[in-house]
């Protein structure tokens, strides 16, 4: 039997952070393609420092007019993001930085196997739910999100002004027979304006956010608050610490809570089962708890270049299932199609939906109507159960 009472700790970054820059910048490369054509195949790594941004990777669509089109749009591209997420400093700014294109033509080796419908790579990729939260997340990398995103609103909203992009979150939560009780540590560090700002006056702006998004009664007074600990944090962004696509897998994840394949998800279109097959894992996973089948459920899926069906299919429920997991694995070979056609189709993955899903979590978000998020419905569940 698993461990009942404990303390887990996850971490957030804001889309600030020199990673999620570079995250932002690749998917919105991604979105561009796909808008030219749903079955564009992208894969494009961002690397960014002091007013510097170099994009690289591989792209390609059918028409080589509208890709070569599309190339002379990657700089915009860049700076529009650099722009939305708010770096106008002087050593990173979007107007100024300069902005390298080493994007190329994709492989036609890599082409042949993913055109007739084979996975992209071989690889594992997991999903996980848990009913510890509303949306079927841990806690504690679904709050560490919550926080940063709702700072972001009062950044952006100029609410509060002198917070800036870069910032991080860490949440310690107490577990008490399994379910989660309280916030033992709490870390937030943010980028800010002033030098003359004190931790103190930090602590100030941002706990009222942080209070509003917390479960009423996880904050109390054994909670230890750490608030810019190291003092003055003004210089951020790319500027104090160089970022690249893909650094930042188990924050976009589970925060630890669950296994992780490895691969990253931003800048790869949906042919590359690195992103969707996590993303259809996870849809399943929720659909299992949804269904009532267990409280917590890990799937792991696992594929090989060039073949369209997965190899296999497990499922783990930590002693928490209603049913043999053995037969939830065979509900779930029944209820969806998981060759990477297959997961497009069902979860409609070729669509400009990921620029989204850069910062905050690719999990734990609602549905859009326009099909972003697809794979964190819960439409899935009476098939299941039908199937177990």
């Amino acid at each position: 039997m698993s461990r009942q009472n404990y303390i887990f700790t996850s971490e957030s970054v804001s889309e600030g952070h020199p990673d999620k820059v570079c995250d932002r910048i690749s998917d919105a490369v991604l979105d561009a393609m796909l808008t030219e054509e749903a079955a564009a195949r992208v894969g494009c790594e961002t690397f960014a420092t002091t007013n510097c941004v170099v994009i690289g990777g591989e792209i390609g669509l059918s028409d080589q007019t509208r890709l070569h089109q599309m190339m002379d749009r990657i700089e915009d591209i860049a700076r529009d993001c650099v722009r939305d997420i708010g770096y106008e400093q002087d050593k990173f700014h979007w107007q100024t930085m300069e902005v390298q294109n080493r994007l190329h033509e994709q492989s036609a080796h890599i082409w042949q196997g993913v055109s007739k419908d084979g996975a992209g790579d071989q690889g594992i990729m997991f999903g996980y739910a848990v009913d510890e939260t509303p949306e079927l997340m841990p806690a504690p990398i679904q709050y560490s999100h919550a926080i940063l995103r709702r700072l972001a609103e009062a950044r952006k909203s100029g609410a509060e002004p002198t917070l800036l992009p870069d910032a991080k979150s860490q949440l310690s939560v107490r577990y008490e027979g399994g379910r989660p009780v309280e916030v033992t540590q709490l870390v937030l560090s943010t980028q800010h304006a002033h030098e003359s700002q004190t931790s103190d006056d930090i602590r100030a702006i941002v706990e009222p956010y942080i209070r509003e998004v917390l479960p009423e009664g996880w904050l109390t007074e054994r909670t230890q608050w750490h608030v810019n600990p190291t003092g003055v944090f003004v210089i951020g962004g790319p500027d104090g610490d160089a970022g690249l696509t893909g650094r930042k897998i188990i924050v976009d994840t589970y925060g630890g809570a669950a296994p992780h394949g490895g691969g990253a998800f931003s800048g790869k279109d949906p042919s590359k089962v690195d992103r969707s097959a996590a993303y259809a894992a996870r849809y399943l996973a929720k659909n299992v708890v949804a269904a009532g089948l267990a409280r917590r459920c890990s799937i792991q899926i696992a594929y090989a270049i060039g073949v369209a069906a997965p190899l296999s299919i497990y499922a783990d429920t930590y002693g928490t299932s209603t049913v043999d997991e053995a037969a939830i694995e065979r509900a779930i070979e029944r209820s969806m199609d998981l060759t990477p056609l297959g997961i497009r189709t069902h979860l409609d993955l070729n669509r400009p939906i990921y620029s989204r899903t850069a910062a905050y979590g690719h999990f734990g978000r609602a549905p859009e109507a326009d099909g972003g998020f697809s794979w964190e419905r819960t439409d899935l569940t009476e098939t299941l159960k039908k199937n177990v």
